[in-house]
Parts: structure tokens; C-alpha cells; sequence
């Protein structure tokens, strides 16, 4: 392959990349709206989901709000009855943010559950090797997105 052969194949790969994460930018919208909550919300959702119980400060750093912000967004979550605040039992003072799992179920099950269902059968076209490539690319480019992430908010 001829080094501008090259240039456009990685050229391709990053256009790939732009289309898919305004892609998914775009469902996250239209699934926020379908159930009723707004895109933060969402990916506060989507955030607890991934990373488990936290408190509203844990989700602040990870979501870049500040906490005041956080605690309307867990105030909102937990009145559409996504999210539950707890006490930590190891610290009494300390109030863990949890998902509700069968509201969590259904909503995703209603908006995510056809989309699931077409990346399984994507998936089921790859061999074993091409999919841990697919996957191994993945984390690379989740892990590049987080510390840009961390730079865009100068917390690097």
C-alpha cells in the first residue's frame, strides 16, 4: 500500500469514527426522549450503569457537572424511578446513588432491545480473533476519547 493509500485508509477510519459517535449522539437523544428523560440524564444512566452504585460526587467527576447539577440530575432519575439513593452502610454520612434494575430493564428493553438484537447478529458474522480485534479497538478508542476528554476539561 503506497503511503497515500495509507493517508486516505486512515483518513476513512477517522471519518468512521466521527460518523458513528454522531450516530450515537443522535439515538442517545432520541432514547432519552423516548423514555422520557433528558441526554444528561441519560448518560448519568448510562454512567451508573457501566460503573456501578456511586455517590453524587463520584458522578460529578466522572460526568464533569458539578455536583449541585448532579443532585437535580438524581433528584430527576430517581422521580422517574431510574435511581435510588442509599445510605452507605460502611459510612452513614455517605449517600450511594443505585439503579433501579427492572425500571432500567424495561426502558432499555423498549429503546436499546432492537439495536442489541442487530449487533448480536453483526457480531455473529466475525470469528472470535476478529472480534476481539473489533473489541480491542474499541477500548484504544474509548480510552484516546477519555483523555481528551480529561484535556478538554483540564483535569488531565
Amino acid at each position: 500500500m503506497s503511503e497515500g493509500q495509507r493517508a486516505e485508509l486512515e483518513a476513512a477510519f477517522a471519518i468512521a469514527l466521527r460518523r458513528t459517535g454522531t450516530l450515537m449522539q443522535l439515538m442517545g437523544q432520541a432514547a432519552a426522549e423516548r423514555i422520557g428523560i433528558n441526554l444528561t440524564d441519560l448518560n448519568c444512566l448510562n454512567i451508573l450503569g457501566l460503573s456501578g452504585p456511586m455517590t453524587a460526587g463520584q458522578l460529578a467527576r466522572a460526568t464533569g457537572l458539578t455536583t449541585a447539577s448532579v443532585t437535580g440530575i438524581i433528584d430527576r432519575l430517581e422521580e422517574a424511578g431510574f435511581a435510588r439513593r442509599e445510605r452507605d452502610s460502611a459510612d452513614r454520612r455517605r449517600v450511594v446513588i443505585h439503579l433501579v434494575p427492572a425500571r432500567m430493564s424495561a426502558a432499555a428493553a423498549q429503546v436499546f432491545g432492537p439495536m442489541m438484537a442487530g449487533l448480536r447478529q453483526l457480531a455473529s458474522g466475525y470469528s472470535d480473533a476478529e472480534l476481539r480485534f473489533i473489541v480491542d479497538v474499541y477500548e484504544q478508542v474509548g480510552e484516546l476519547i477519555r483523555d481528551n476528554l480529561l484535556r478538554l476539561r483540564g483535569t488531565e
